[in-house]
């Protein structure tokens, strides 16, 4: 069964010139538009204002709730348009607005003290500084003169000098280069459409990567400093600094809630920030505070739960948050979480279909095709038909049904026993008073075996092998932009298979990814 969403193989995979290996293919990527996460984060860390409630107009960055690919940086969707314009003006004019009105932050951002409204060689050296953070790159001396040459008379018409400086940040956040990660790098000989990155542009594809927002003076440092950021050898040296600043956990946290789904589909209130604070402790307190195996994201046998989310799970209520462990409760690891229990809900109730295909898709990279068009069928009505809510959900016992639905609807029956809040119960709403409707919690994966409830799923996901060479699989779609390809699979089938041999853990595999010849080219898409 292949892995999620439509293939592309128009631009195979090309060798980096005189690397040998199997591991040393380039791939095929495109101009990426910053998605809202990045843009947040991007000007939250170069300005000091969150910019969420501006952000809310810009267009959309995931594809169909449905999509197979889980992340919000799918560039074929990045499409440019005048509503897109309009927002990024609207943008930068906010945040701008926002400098001119506070000196203490204007201060901040100026690397000065200006000696009056027209300091030309104050203006000059925060255009140099604020410019290279938000470009990613050194501007030319060509650009600092354009940009004091337009903006200086601003700002001592206004007798502001802060005038300026705001009116500079406005100009800069609609840059093209501000809004999307270009990388066009240096072509390689005898290779047509094959460019090797430049150290600016390796430090930014770093930095997204692995950080969520812009590189920090210290990796611009690196880019600048000759070959630093251009051997595999130094660019692990980096990212090896780059995981122990508390970035990389934000980082980590987010690529996990959107492979998992619940970064798109958060939890229901009232325990949302308590399910999500779970969720995140369980991840930091693996790949970065005790740095164990991968895979204890779904063997743990404890979590960090705050007094009224124990009571809800049925456990017992603890003081105050802290770790608690799940005794014999039949909760075991990140599939017990209200988080990620919660995120494929459909009217009020969960959806044994719809978990299933999460399963299926997310956690194994596997595809499952779409109903054939003849049917007829409108997968989002809940169903109806039968007495339990087992008998409902029994298309995968149906004829022409059951080809595909047999390997969403049995793996989806297994965590029937938690609601879409977390909380276990022993009988669907809709059944409430009928006899005989007792939920079993008994799941199975075809071709594997049987399960009960999220502790046996995770069990079983853990000794199938398949999360590893998934998850590098969905580390792969999350820096390409894409769903990975026919002809790049192998690649990253070998990377978790080291991922595995080298004791699960992510920071590794995360090292190892980075350190990959092909990981400093672009190839033309």
């Amino acid at each position: 069964m292949g892995g999620g969403g439509p293939i592309n193989n128009m631009v195979p995979p090309t060798p980096v010139p005189g690397v040998m290996g199997d591991d040393s293919l380039t791939f095929a990527s495109a101009v990426r538009r910053l998605t809202r996460s990045e843009l947040r984060q991007t000007i939250l860390d170069l300005v000091g204002v969150d910019m969420a409630a501006e952000l809310a107009k810009f267009p959309e960055d995931y594809a169909e709730a449905n999509d197979v690919f889980a992340f919000d940086n799918k560039y074929s969707l990045q499409q440019p348009s005048a509503a897109l314009v309009e927002a990024a003006k609207n943008l930068a004019d906010t945040v701008g607005a926002a400098v001119l009105a506070d000196g203490a932050l204007a201060a901040r951002l100026v690397p000065c003290v200006p000696k009056g409204a027209g300091d030309d060689a104050c203006l000059r050296g925060f255009v140099t500084s604020f410019g290279r953070r938000a470009l990613r790159r050194p501007l030319s001396a060509t650009e600092v003169d354009a940009y004091v040459a337009k903006f200086r008379p601003f700002a001592v018409e206004a007798n502001a000098f802060n005038k300026g400086v705001s009116l500079v940040v406005r100009a800069l956040l609609q840059d093209v280069e501000f809004l999307y990660r270009v990388e066009i790098g240096q072509p390689v000989a005898g290779t047509p459409g094959l460019a090797r990155l430049g150290g600016y542009e390796m430090a930014s594809r770093l930095s997204y990567f692995l950080w969520g927002t812009l590189p920090d003076d210290a990796l611009l440092d690196a880019a600048g400093a000759g070959e630093r950021l251009q051997t595999p050898a130094a660019v692990k040296q980096a990212a090896t600094r780059m995981l122990a600043d508390p970035r990389a956990r934000r980082g980590v946290d987010r690529f996990h809630a959107m492979w998992m789904g619940f970064e798109r589909q958060p939890p229901a209130p009232p325990f949302a920030a308590a399910m999500l604070a779970e969720s995140r402790a369980l991840i930091e307190r693996v790949i970065f505070e005790d740095r164990r195996p991968w895979l204890d994201l779904f063997r743990a046998t404890e979590s960090y739960l705050d007094p009224a989310l124990a009571e809800h799970y049925g456990l017992p209520r603890p003081s105050s948050p802290g770790w608690q462990s799940y005794g014999q409760s039949g909760r075991q690891g990140i599939l017990s979480h209200g988080a990620f229990l919660g995120v494929e809900r459909k009217h009020g109730d969960t959806s044994p279909t719809m978990r299933g295909q999460l399963i299926r898709t997310r956690l194994m990279c596997q595809t499952i095709p779409p109903p054939p068009a003849n049917l007829g069928v409108d997968i989002d009505a809940v169903p109806k038909d039968g007495n339990c809510k087992s008998d409902r959900y029994s298309m995968w016992q149906r004829e022409g049904c059951k080809g595909c639905h047999v390997l969403m609807d049995p793996v989806g029956h297994g965590l029937e026993r938690y609601d879409r809040t977390g909380a276990e119960r022993a009988i669907a709403p809709d059944d409430a008073g009928k006899a005989g409707c007792e939920i079993s919690g008994d799941g199975e994966i075809a071709g594997q075996g049987t399960f009960h409830g999220p502790a046996g799923l995770s069990d079983l996901l853990v000794e199938s092998k398949v999360l590893e060479s998934c998850l590098a699989t969905q580390l792969a779609g999350f820096f390409l932009g894409r769903e990975v390809r026919d002809a790049e699979r192998a690649l990253f089938e070998r990377a978790g298979m080291r991922f595995a041999a080298g004791g699960h853990r992510f920071d590794q595999l995360l090292l190892d990814f980075v350190s990959l010849p092909g990981f400093g080219y672009r190839l033309a898409e």
